[in-house]
This record gives structure tokens, C-alpha cells and sequence, in this order.
């Protein structure tokens, strides 16, 4: 069973952001928009649990702009307010499930990545106080729910999707958990912190 303190080893530090292009630039170079991506940032939380780590995860409300209705980490854009990636992750996660400051222990960084919807996006992966109350804010999260890690680390668990877009073919690995459909970069962030526990970073 792996223990959210052991995430450390494997992660780039919490005051180094990393400065590489996204994981996946590559594979999207073609199918993004020609504007400059913008930065975002995203919270990958755990919550130690007598039967183990639980990873937390939204659903977002169908009226959003971007990403209605799918199940994805707390988090967004970077604001101009915002020092930077690690302060948009805090302040996003505080907005849209009622996390207090102190009930997030910033653990490290996983590598970014780019959306089809022009963000390039930063996961800062931390430990969440497992007494703190969720509050999720109606106007942005319909649902806030957690995932064993282990069944996340099990290779097994993900499974192999194949889409088209815009003309070609895409291939995407997603989770099904108590009903919900994880996919897309939220399931490509898990498999990254998967692999890096695998392969020790």
C-alpha cells in the first residue's frame, strides 16, 4: 500500500515548477489552437484513509464553459492575482470544494500538460487533511468524491479507449468508478503518478 509521504520521492519539489513543454505536446501539436496556451493549474489531493490514500475528484457542473459535466481536479486558470501555478492550485481548490489553507500540504509537482482547450496545465500533487470537511461550491461542482489510490495504481483499471478528432485517431486510457468516467487528462495525470511510483520518477 503506498503512503502519501512516499509521493515525494517521485514528484519535481513544490518550489520548482516545472518549466518543460506539456507531457503531451507532441501528440496534440496539430490539434491545438493557434493562440499561446494559457497556464492552469490543478490540485491532485489524497487523503489518508484507514484502508489507504483517496485521490479527491470533482464533477463539474454541466453549465460551465470548459470541461461541463466531466470529472476532473479541483482547479483552473492562472489568474493575474496568482504568484504563480502552486498559488492558482490553493486558491482554486479553497474556491470550488471549501478546503481550508491549512488542511493542504503542497507535496510536489507531477509534469504538465496541454488541453485541447488551450491551457497548459500544472498538477501540484498534495496531502489533504483527512478530518477537513468538503464544501463544494454549487455554482462550479456538482458532485466531490474520492478514489482509492490503489485501485488508480492498478494497471488493470485502465482501459484502453480509441477516438476520433478532428480527423484522427486518438488514443486515451479512462478509470470507471462509482459510475463516473475518468478520462481524458485527468486520467493521463493519474497514469503519470502511477508510473512514477512504478519507476520511482
Amino acid at each position: 500500500m503506498v503512503a502519501v509521504g512516499d509521493l515525494r520521492a517521485v514528484l519535481h519539489a513544490p518550489a520548482r515548477v516545472p518549466d518543460g513543454p506539456p507531457r503531451n505536446l507532441p501528440e496534440l501539436a496539430d490539434l491545438l489552437p493557434a493562440a499561446p496556451l494559457r497556464p492552469a493549474a490543478v490540485l491532485v489531493g489524497l487523503r489518508e484513509h484507514r484502508c489507504g490514500p483517496r485521490v479527491l475528484l470533482t464533477r463539474r457542473q454541466d453549465a460551465l464553459r470548459h470541461h461541463a459535466g466531466q470529472i476532473s481536479f479541483p482547479g483552473g486558470r492562472v489568474d493575474a492575482g496568482d504568484s504563480g501555478p502552486l498559488a492558482a492550485a490553493l486558491r482554486e481548490t479553497i474556491e470550488e470544494v471549501g478546503l481550508p489553507p491549512a488542511a493542504i500540504e503542497p507535496l510536489g509537482w507531477l509534469d504538465p500538460y496541454a488541453t485541447l482547450t488551450g491551457f497548459h496545465v500544472f498538477p501540484l500533487v498534495a496531502a489533504l487533511d483527512p478530518s477537513a470537511v468538503l464544501e463544494p461550491n454549487p455554482d462550479e461542482v456538482a458532485e466531490a468524491f474520492e478514489v482509492p489510490l490503489d485501485f488508480l495504481l492498478d494497471p488493470a483499471n485502465a482501459l484502453p479507449v480509441t477516438l476520433e478528432w478532428r480527423g484522427r485517431e486518438r488514443r486515451l486510457v479512462e478509470f470507471h468508478w462509482g459510475g463516473h468516467r475518468i478520462w481524458g487528462t485527468t486520467a493521463a495525470m493519474l497514469v503519470d503518478l502511477r508510473d512514477r511510483l512504478r519507476h520511482g520518477g
